[in-house]
């Protein structure tokens, strides 16, 4: 073998520290996260800016205040529709209600930009909290148990079905009434910029 020429040996701590300075060390902090952190500055996401969203006490606060307002809905319309025969209409009305907002709120909040800020506040509140206790798989199975337990297969089958496919369905429209919605209103911000612009051509 070759001995090591002069050049080389002096080529290879270089090497070396070219290789070291671009790896990452374990305690390197993430410039997209700190870019993350600073977008929740004045929300009470910044409570405890390095812990992930799920451990921030300000964070859990706001689902839980979010979940206490979706719950008493529930039971409020849970009150009032009525039980044919004692079908459980409720709470499918309620769980397919649910799944349509749920997935026309978080199509607007997509189409307003990243999951930080004030959309991660409405998300974590409307979404999480308020629709996470509004809408009842809980329910769903104590009541499909309820009418196996009866002896009404039937309608057991067709319970679980409409709310499964029917609760697809109402999602999907959700996000095509807030696309549709979206897609509106930057047409007509469009609009409004272009007309100063041709007012001022035909002047």
């Amino acid at each position: 073998m070759e001995p090591p020429t002069p050049e080389t040996a002096a080529a290879r701590p270089s090497e070396r520290n070219d290789t070291e300075s671009t790896e990452r060390l374990p305690i390197d902090s993430d410039p997209a996260e700190t870019r993350t952190d600073e977008t929740d500055a004045g929300t009470l996401g910044e409570v405890r800016a390095h812990r992930p969203v799920h451990l921030h006490p300000g964070f859990v606060l706001v689902v839980i205040t979010g979940g206490v307002f979706g719950a008493l809905t529930r039971y409020g319309l849970s009150t009032v529709l009525p039980s044919p025969g004692g079908w459980p209409l409720p709470t499918l009305i309620i769980n397919l209600a649910g799944a349509f907002l749920l997935g026309a709120l978080l199509e607007a909040l997509v189409r307003r930009g990243p999951d930080a800020g004030r959309l991660r506040m409405i998300r974590l509140l409307a979404g999480t909290g308020f629709m996470g206790a509004f809408t009842t798989y809980s329910t769903l199975a104590l009541e499909t148990n309820s009418l196996l337990g009866a002896g009404r297969i039937t309608d057991a089958l067709v319970y679980v079905a409409a709310t499964l496919i029917g609760g697809a369905i109402a999602t999907v429209a959700g996000i095509r009434v807030a696309a549709g919605h979206h897609t509106r209103m930057t047409a007509r911000r469009r609009g409004a910029t272009l007309r100063p612009d041709r007012q001022e051509s035909n002047k």
